[in-house]
Order: C-alpha cells, then structure tokens, then sequence
C-alpha cells in the first residue's frame, strides 16, 4: 500500500513537472504569432499612409527622391497630445536599401518627441522621413536618435516638378514631411528622437535594429511584412515623361 501511494505521488510530481513545459511551449508559439501580427500590422498601416501621399501626384512626395532615397521611415498616426506640457508618441517601419536597390523587409522603431507650451487637446499625424544619403543613416544604427540633434530633418519638397531641386537630393541629409486632417506638406522636425523597437525586432527577426539596418544583403522579405516594401518599390520608379503630340 505504501509503495502504491508513492509510485502515485511520483506520476503526480512527474505531471507536475511536464505540464508547464507544454504550457509554457504554447505560450511561447501564442507570443510568437503575436509579434508576427503586430510586425504584419505595422507594415500595413505604413503602406497604407504612403498609398494615401502618393495617390496624388501633383502634392505627393516627387518619385526622384523616393528613387535616390537610401531609407525611407513611416510613421502612422503619430499621437500628439497636449495639456501645457505637450508630446508625441507612435510607431515607425523604416525599409532601406539593398545592395540591388531593392527595398530591404521592414525595421521596426519608435518616435517620441515633447514640447511645452500652452496647448489643450491632441491630433494624430503621419509622418515620413527620407533618408537621402549614408550620413544621414548612421543615426539609426545608435539606440537613440534625435532629429535637431545630431541630425537635421528639413521640410521636404512636394509636387510632380520639385524632385528636379538637385539641391533637396544632394544636400539634403534627411526630408520630412507630415499628413493630418488630409493635408500633406514638407515640415522641419526637431526635438523628436527614433529609438530602435528591439522587443519587436528580436522577436520577428532574432535580430536588433542596428545589425537589420546596417545588413545590406539582398534577401527574401517575410510574406507578413512586405506591405511597405512592395509600396515603397512601386512609387520609387520615375514615371516616363509624357508630351502631347
């Protein structure tokens, strides 16, 4: 009788013990698919911003700066809330490019940004952000970067003809711009820093920021986020010049 309650006692240990494993395991694939739908999310709206800017070509962003653009950032529904202490918060997938001039699979950061002032209320914007050369990029590879800090970002020109300024696309560092209320305009962002999402990264892609942004290899972009990539490479080809015979 002691023996049997015993061998019980062990199986009931020995349940004890596997069961969490199990748990912890769904738990895990249930985290997993979590971060893959927020990856897949964020690469969406992101898309869907740049769809909205760009389906007007005569206020949108001038296709040359998309083409000669090393990276592009969006940022959807930035809040900016304000009550005498203002700020901004909200989310940025930034693709660059490849060593083909492909659009590299999305990397995940975040915009924060505050101000102070006598302000009541709170509007969401979009914003975008042209990478334009190698410089500019170097602050992503940081843990922080703050735009009017070691870096510039001036109001970006808009419209079909502006793209032709050699002047935006060989000086300017980085291009901004900015859509609320559906009005779409070049604007100058300062004290706003980007910090690498490395929860999200580490999770989709068992990488941080810095090593995805740096790695300029051509490869497969994951079918979830392909959203921005696919995007960004249809409004990044010059449109033919067209004359009227």
């Amino acid at each position: 009788m002691k023996l049997m309650k015993l061998c019980v006692a062990f199986v009931l240990v020995g349940s004890a013990v596997v069961v969490p494993a199990r748990a912890l395991q769904k738990r895990g694939a249930a985290a997993a698919r979590g971060r893959a739908a927020d990856a897949a999310r964020h690469s969406q709206e992101a898309s869907e911003v740049l769809r909205k800017i760009m389906s007007v070509p005569d206020r949108a962003i001038p296709r040359d700066l998309l083409e000669s653009a090393e990276a592009v950032a969006v940022c959807p529904g930035v809040l900016k809330a304000a009550f005498i202490v203002g700020g901004r918060k909200g989310d940025c997938v930034i693709s660059r490019r490849t060593q083909k001039r492909q659009w590299s699979a999305p990397i995940f950061y975040n915009l924060t940004g505050g101000s102070v002032g006598a302000q009541i209320g709170g509007s969401k914007t979009d914003y975008v952000l042209l990478f334009m050369n190698d410089e500019a990029l170097k602050g992503l590879m940081g843990d922080k970067f703050e735009l009017g800090g070691e870096a510039e970002a001036t109001a970006g020109p808009v419209g079909r003809a502006a793209g032709a300024s050699t002047n935006a696309r060989l000086q300017g560092g980085i291009l901004s711009y900015s859509r609320s209320k559906g009005a779409f305009l070049g604007v100058s962002l300062k004290g706003v820093a980007i910090t690498p999402d490395n929860d999200l990264n580490e999770a989709f892609y068992g990488r941080k920021a810095a090593e995805l942004v740096t790695n300029q290899q051509d490869s497969n972009v994951p079918t979830q986020v392909r959203a921005l990539p696919l995007t960004l490479a249809r409004y990044s080809v010059r449109l033919p010049n067209r004359t009227r015979k």
